[in-house]
């Protein structure tokens, strides 16, 4: 009611289609279990589909995973997948709402459906999973928690920190392992939890902390913006734990979750397949090998399962290349953080990136 006395009825659109989508699958699947007819892709797809438009979590600029440029176009890592996401439900990887989050409202704004992918350097763990509702797809790129110091400092271990003022980012996996990790062999800390990205950049570097605490990613990403250059620091050798990063999909929803895990592994696998942005084409049109099978979309039933057209993988390269494409553009020798590719190298390489097989 506004202060007129007139009365006023404010629609949820997305609610709106969210639930018209779910009355349609209810009435697919009953028809599917009545006659055996493979059931159709989810509601997500369809709410996304219906939209024209992916909303993506990314972060507030973290070099090499998600920032914009002086154009005002988002890169990185975690930003291509979501063009990548795009181009395989809606046929167009520009088709991206980006909306940057601090690590603290990241899984409310999926929860509240704000968003319907997170790409945001968010580790997985049990705990996400089964206390948030969430699901992880996979994981996008291995990474590990360690620790940044200024070089003049003379600080090489992390016994060196004891009594010192630690920056943290809230709302992460970091905050807890560090005085979890750090107390449990004798070494004392004060955490200096900061609630952005940004923020927590910015303290370090006026020197509120004496060390910065977060994903070594993370951290080569804020050495390569420091002021003074990236020179003036050093990333410790000590990592305290694992960090697998990934995509990140509300629970409940098993072929959103299953679409969003196949064009990561299409990415994977297409690197070990030698399928790549200039030549996936050429690939497809050859009509044979593993790269063909990858790429053909001959399956309709999968095509179907998936809500997807049947060069959904054709497009997903054309728009993002191959894994090893986004990782050398991003956070390889072109992009603006150089990242040794370690763990994230394929496991025909010694890494730890591996696809199941497509058929």
């Amino acid at each position: 009611m506004n202060g007129d006395g007139e009365n006023y009825t404010y629609v949820n659109c997305d609610f709106i289609v969210t639930a018209m989508t779910m009355i349609h699958r209810l009435i697919l699947a009953l028809l599917a279990l009545l006659v055996g007819l493979p059931v159709q892709a989810g509601a997500q797809i369809d709410t996304v589909k219906a939209r024209g438009l992916l909303r993506c979590g990314v972060s507030e600029g973290i070099a090499g995973f998600s920032e914009r440029d002086a154009a005002g176009r988002w890169r990185g890592l975690d930003a291509d997948f979501c063009r990548a996401v795009a181009a395989a439900v809606l046929g167009d990887p520009d088709k991206v709402q980006f909306v940057p989050l601090k690590a603290s409202t990241r899984f409310p704004a999926l929860q509240s459906n704000q968003i319907e992918l997170l790409l945001r350097n968010t580790t997985w763990t049990l705990t996400r999973e089964a206390l948030l509702g969430v699901q992880f797809p996979g994981v996008l790129f291995y990474d590990g928690q360690g620790f940044m110091v200024e070089k003049s400092a003379s600080i090489g271990s992390l016994a060196d920190l004891d009594g010192a003022t630690v920056c943290v980012e809230k709302g992460t996996t970091h905050q807890q392992r560090l005085t979890e990790y750090l107390s449990a062999r004798g070494i004392l800390v004060t955490p200096l939890v900061i609630d952005s990205a940004t923020e927590l950049a910015q303290a370090f570097f006026s020197g509120r902390c004496r060390a910065l605490t977060s994903d070594t990613s993370q951290l080569a990403a804020a050495r390569a913006r420091a002021p003074g250059g990236a020179h003036r620091f050093v990333i410790l050798p000590e990592v305290i734990s694992k960090e697998p990063l990934g995509p990140v999909v509300r629970g409940g929803d098993a072929e959103w979750t299953t679409l969003v895990r196949w064009v990561l592994f299409a990415l994977i696998a297409a690197e070990e397949f030698g399928v790549t942005r200039a030549n996936v084409e050429a690939v497809v049109n050859k009509s044979r090998g593993a790269g063909w099978r990858l790429a053909s979309g001959k399956d309709k039933r999968l095509v179907r399962a998936l809500g997807v057209q049947s060069d959904w993988v054709v497009r997903v390269i054309k728009a993002v290349g191959n894994y090893g494409e986004m990782y050398e553009r991003n956070l390889g020798g072109g992009g603006p953080v150089r990242i040794e590719r370690g763990p994230n190298r394929l496991w025909t390489q010694g890494g730890l990136m591996y696809a199941p097989p497509f058929d």
